[in-house]
């Protein structure tokens, strides 16, 4: 199953999904690791231990200044962490329009017991599942209803992936901003 996603050059790409969704392979998978930006990386850099949440507002406070940072230099940004709910997503967009790039979604909206699976599955650390529920019922909030919430909050593109094949077979085609889609 091929999908083909068209990115501007510089951009911000928000991956959107739970624990265990997929999201840093997708990152690895697609773009450089300087593009990056980790939502446990930061965890990691400001506490020394990627898991731990109590390092999560100073993480974000650290990723987002390190976003700014990278639109303000027309540089491409690829955030990954959850960003299932609706304020993560505004303060990322926000982040955005001050440097006056475009902006996509990518949701990876995977089937709960393949991402319930995944996450029991990692080797490093595992998320509580009751955390991965909310995260996977946050995400179907944001996709539900006639015209869905998420595509309303000024992304340029969302892009929603529902099966492993999916994701597996994106392949990803980056334009100069401004350019017209091919």
């Amino acid at each position: 199953m091929a999908i083909h996603i068209e990115i501007d050059d510089p951009s911000l790409v928000v991956l959107v999904g739970a624990a265990g969704a997929g999201k840093s392979t997708f990152a690895a998978r697609h773009f450089a690791a300087d593009e990056i930006l980790s939502s446990d990386r930061f965890r990691a850099i400001v506490s020394g231990d990627e898991a731990n949440q109590a390092a999560t507002r100073a993480a974000f406070a650290l990723l987002h200044r390190r976003l700014a940072t990278r639109l303000a230099a027309g540089r491409l940004a690829v955030v990954d962490a959850t960003s299932v709910r609706h304020a993560a997503r505004q303060a990322l967009l926000a982040l955005a329009d001050a440097a006056r790039v475009p902006t996509v979604a990518v949701v990876l909206d995977l089937p709960a017991a393949t991402v319930l699976a995944r996450n029991a599955a990692r080797p490093a650390r595992t998320v509580d599942m009751a955390v991965v529920r909310r995260q996977l019922a946050a995400v179907r909030t944001a996709l539900d209803g006639p015209l869905p919430p998420l595509h309303g909050e000024g992304f340029g593109q969302v892009v929603v992936l529902r099966d492993p094949l999916e994701v597996d077979g994106v392949t990803i085609r980056r334009r100069p901003a401004g350019a017209q889609p091919g």
